[in-house]
């Protein structure tokens, strides 16, 4: 099978969806052809094949971008509209939060709103504090939104196949580091089911529980955790909202620990509520407390030594792995 990087994914996936379906388009600042095809290049070469009147540069007004997306959702189109960087998010929040995720629930199941909202962040490319947070957990407390990251390629097209086709709001999460990692192309018509997790690695002494970018961490750290006899079992959620919660309980159920990863900021992160659920699930299985990394409680450093000191360390998840083992 020939390799695509997470860039050619995402494009292929959307082409693809756009051939099949003209109710699909495509909006957003610089994402049309004459514009570059998107800063991240992800919508390159689309406008060509589909036209302006589907790939629709905007003017840079984040709060138009979702409301035209909403408004066409409600419309019968499928949008997917960039923000892109995921801090932008806080200026549309009232279109995604209480537009998008709740007009099904106030119209009783009447007025779906199936548009994906794509968007762009990372911490270690010295994009500053404006520009680099995790902003997952806002969007998991929210009834209405499904919020997903890739963590490979292959993962990449076939959880965009799978949000263009829902008919609920679809959070979709690209991490800048993530862009150039490349996978098998699983082909066309590929999807991967929203709220299906996958066991990136199995294991039987601790299940570390991750997504996106910090799933190679994860890989990293049990592949040379291997070497010393203790196997770790790697659980990427790839749906952050809702989570696969069948898959994160069996896992624990089985290794008997548990260690949350993400690179958003630890305090009242998605780990948080994992570890929660699974104390309160597993606990009779529990060899010990339901552990935690993720970053550091402050704006993300522009500088680069503190950026990389803000970032989760693979030094870290094993000293966590290791204490939760007894052998710290």
């Amino acid at each position: 099978m020939a390799e695509i990087t997470m860039t050619q994914a995402l494009n292929k996936a959307i082409d693809e969806a756009m051939a099949e379906d003209d109710g699909v388009f495509c909006l957003g600042e610089d994402v049309a052809a004459k514009q570059g095809g998107g800063v991240f290049k992800v919508t390159s070469g689309l406008t060509e094949k589909y036209g302006e009147h589907r790939i629709r540069a905007t003017p840079i007004s984040e709060t138009a971008i979702v409301g035209a997306a909403v408004g066409a959702a409600l419309a019968g189109q499928r949008p997917i509209c960039e923000i892109m960087l995921m801090n932008f998010v806080g200026v549309c929040m009232d279109q995604i939060v209480n537009h998008a995720a709740k007009l099904r629930f106030m119209s009783g199941g009447q007025t779906p709103c199936p548009m994906v909202l794509r968007t762009t962040t990372g911490v270690g490319v010295g994009f500053g504090g404006q520009h680099s947070d995790m902003l997952e957990a806002w969007f998991a407390h929210v009834a209405g939104i499904h919020v997903v990251t890739p963590s490979n390629a292959a993962d990449a097209r076939g959880l965009m196949r799978a949000s263009i086709d829902a008919n609920d709001p679809v959070i979709f999460i690209e991490n800048i580091l993530c862009y150039g990692l490349t996978s098998e192309d699983p082909g066309p018509g590929y999807r991967v089911p929203l709220g299906k997790a996958a066991v990136a690695k199995e294991g039987t002494d601790i299940s570390l529980i991750t997504y996106g970018r910090t799933v190679l961490d994860a890989l990293e750290v049990a592949g040379e955790l291997d070497k010393e006899g203790i196997s770790v079992e790697v659980i990427d959620l790839r749906t952050i909202a809702p989570y696969d919660e069948e898959t994160v309980l069996a896992s624990v159920n089985k290794t008997g620990r548990a260690l949350t990863l993400h690179e958003a900021v630890r305090p009242f992160g998605t780990g948080a509520e994992l570890a929660a659920n699974i104390q309160e699930k597993c606990w009779d299985k529990l060899k010990g407390p339901v552990r935690r990394v993720g970053g550091t409680f402050a704006a993300v450093p522009f500088a680069s030594h503190l950026e990389q000191a803000w970032i989760p360390t693979k030094e870290e998840i094993v000293g966590q792995i290791k204490a939760s083992m007894g052998k710290a």
